[in-house]
């Protein structure tokens, strides 16, 4: 499998010179399949690039989107995807509902002629929708597994195995702390059931999912200072991410969702900390960090 970063900014998009290094857009990946079949993690505004770029191939397009969670950051760009506009190209969206409304509302409400000019049901690509909980299913020839993770919303991470190789993508994701829970208001409740009903530590449910792969991508938004104040923002700061990667025993780390305030020199001073740690704890894996342009081979 080969992947390439087109956004890795958390929260809302950031262009300037302070932020050309690692980018400024919000969350998209591309990952070609050894078969050549497309997957799309997430839509920030990198998608948008990325349709340029397919659509400069000049071929038609199938590709499967996998949305982590409904939130701006991860939905904004697909409006300006160029695909979907292009008759012949086929596109299944894969995400999870809201407790309201299902995936294909969101979407849709997103493209409502209030917001945005063009209509979901004027687009002229072939676009279907596959709505999912925690499960299990098949992509083309790849498994992918699917987890609720620590986030408002019923937001997913997503492990995707091809070839005996497992890629796993947890873009926004918190530390569970028990004594949090009940302060926290915007969480759904059967989410933190499912963390709560481990025994132990908690996020032992996640270090589970994540266990031997061969890239973890996972939200690296603040430092451990940052956090003490962001506590229910529903981000991880690096030290847990670390910890994620370690308890996980996985092979490759790739830090992942800056943080819009986060200049490039700020995300040289994390991965310079990042480095230490790994270090200081001899923890075993390879250590990267994402940056928009950025080709990895799996």
């Amino acid at each position: 499998m080969k992947l390439k970063i087109w956004g890795c900014r958390g929260s809302i998009p950031t262009p300037g010179k302070d932020t050309v290094r690692y980018g400024g857009n919000t969350p998209c990946i591309e990952l070609k399949l050894d078969d050549n079949n497309l997957i799309i993690l997430d839509s920030g505004t990198g998608i948008k690039n990325l349709g340029n770029y397919l659509m400069r191939k000049g071929e038609s397009i199938r590709a499967y989107i996998m949305i982590t969670h409904p939130h701006w950051d991860h939905i904004q760009g697909f409006p300006f995807f160029k695909p979907i506009f292009i008759s012949g190209n086929e596109f299944t969206i894969v995400g999870s509902g809201a407790r309201t409304k299902t995936l294909e509302q969101i979407v849709a409400d997103q493209m409502d002629r209030v917001y945005f000019p063009v209509r979901l049901s004027e687009l002229k690509a072939s676009i279907k929708f596959l709505q999912v909980g925690e499960e299990e299913f098949k992509i083309y020839d790849a498994t992918v597994q699917t987890i609720y993770v620590n986030h408002p919303g019923f937001t997913l991470g997503y492990r995707i195995t091809f070839n005996n190789k497992s890629i796993v993508y947890i873009s926004d994701n918190e530390p569970f702390d028990r004594e949090i829970t009940p302060y926290l208001f915007n969480w759904e409740k059967e989410v933190i059931e499912r963390f709560d009903s481990v025994p132990g530590d908690p996020n032992q449910r996640i270090f589970d999912f994540v266990r031997g792969a061969d890239l973890l991508i996972h939200d690296t938004t603040y430092t451990p200072e940052e956090y003490i104040e962001k506590v229910g923002w529903g981000h991880s700061h690096y030290l847990f991410t670390l910890r994620v990667a370690h308890e996980g025993q996985v092979k490759r780390l790739l830090l992942f969702h800056h943080d819009h305030m986060h200049t490039d020199n700020m995300i040289d001073e994390i991965f310079e900390h990042c480095k230490n740690e790994v270090k200081k704890r001899k923890y075993k894996f390879n250590l990267m960090v994402a940056s928009e342009g950025m080709e990895i081979e799996i």
